[in-house]
């Protein structure tokens, strides 16, 4: 039996194909979630002492990588950039998280509380709640400051959460997961990083596969379902998102912290073929995603090329 706010889901397909059913999709998360959930605080080593020989972030992954002043620093300097970055991102993980725990949270309000639906929303609250501790224990554990976002980002949020549409609201929680997913899929493998940074890194993409799913399949049968006008706002949102996510990837207070310029150090990752090619290929499989769902049409398109995640 469906109802008003649950079509027939027969009859709901998008150019990927027929939608799944919300229930049966959020049935195989729970399942999944109860075999690989995983408690950072026992599974992790915190005390261990860090490796001087190791990096904190993969070096390819460093904003500053192979540009003109990158050469000219020592080996020392470039692991203490990567140690500070690996701690900004952590922090915009936090900032993420905390945004799409609210989100989540206004998504279920009206929806039938013993629904698997809701039940994995809810599992998923608590996933990133332990995934932003293990965030601010890793950024504590690394000697670094955390690096919020810039005050006028940081307030703007206060009015996305407040206004969001539900597709908007998925939309902008696959854009801080998918990005920093394909980072941290190169991270945790890599030999040359810190064993604590690469469990970090493990745990959060084990975990955040299920949440990508959740995201993906809600936002299709939300594209396929709202009415025009929230299908605009969802793509200009959309766009304006990932132009603030670019702008706040790496706090660029990080190259103070460790006594480069500023000024030339931003004008240099601006400049970086790599680092360019960096971010799009990190964005590139959820570009793709939107594009095929209809997210990047007309000015949220437009804003996508301007943050640089778009070719």
């Amino acid at each position: 039996m469906t109802t008003a706010d649950e079509p027939d889901i027969r009859l709901l397909r998008d150019a990927l194909g027929p939608l799944r059913d919300r229930e049966q999709v959020a049935r195989r998360l729970l399942e999944a979630s109860a075999r690989h959930s995983c408690d950072p605080d026992a599974e992790l080593d915190w005390d261990a002492p860090f490796d001087d020989a190791k990096w904190f972030w993969p070096p390819e992954l460093v904003s500053l990588y192979d540009t003109p002043l990158w050469r000219t620093m020592s080996e020392e300097r470039r692991k203490d950039l990567a140690r500070h970055e690996a701690a900004s991102l952590a922090s915009l993980g936090i900032w993420f998280e905390i945004i799409l725990m609210q989100l989540l949270a206004r998504h279920i309000y009206d929806k039938p509380v013993t629904s698997s639906h809701v039940r994995y929303a809810l599992t998923e609250i608590a996933d990133e709640c332990r995934h932003s501790m293990m965030f601010a224990r890793m950024i504590e554990r690394g000697g670094t400051p955390s690096y919020p976002v810039p005050r006028v980002h940081h307030n703007a949020a206060r009015v996305l959460k407040t206004v969001s549409t539900t597709p908007g609201s998925f939309a902008a929680t696959l854009l801080g997961e998918e990005i920093l997913d394909w980072m941290q899929r190169l991270t945790f493998p890599d030999e040359r990083v810190q064993p604590l940074v690469r469990g970090v890194t493990r745990i959060h993409v084990v975990e955040e596969a299920r949440h990508v799913r959740y995201a993906r399949e809600e936002l299709r049968r939300q594209m396929a379902t709202a009415p025009r006008w929230e299908r605009e706002l969802t793509r200009i949102s959309c766009g304006e998102a990932a132009r603030v996510f670019s702008v706040c990837f790496v706090n660029p207070r990080v190259y103070e912290d460790v006594g480069l310029d500023r000024r030339v150090a931003v004008a240099q990752v601006r400049a970086s073929g790599h680092r360019r090619e960096v971010m799009r290929s990190g964005a590139r499989r959820l570009t793709d995603f939107l594009d095929d769902i209809g997210v990047l049409n007309g000015v949220g398109r437009r804003l996508w090329r301007s943050s640089g995640l778009l070719a």
